[in-house]
């Protein structure tokens, strides 16, 4: 599972620096600002993947 929200991490990730892209391009602030928050809300997605992964190991550690 944990896995899975890498993934939609990375996806959201490039998802929000293309739409930054095309923002740029079409000189479009909203797209540009909607790319940020996509790839923001990525980086959380992961970063809350990691920390699901401490905790599974430390728990897994208490436990030997």
């Amino acid at each position: 599972m944990v896995d899975k929200e890498r993934v939609k991490g990375k996806a959201e990730q490039f998802k929000g620096k293309v739409e930054q892209a095309v923002g740029k391009a079409t000189g479009s602030e909203e797209t540009q600002a909607h790319g940020e928050v996509d790839e923001a809300k990525g980086g959380i997605r992961e970063k809350v993947a990691d920390l699901k992964d401490e905790v599974k190991a430390a728990l897994e550690e208490s436990k030997s």
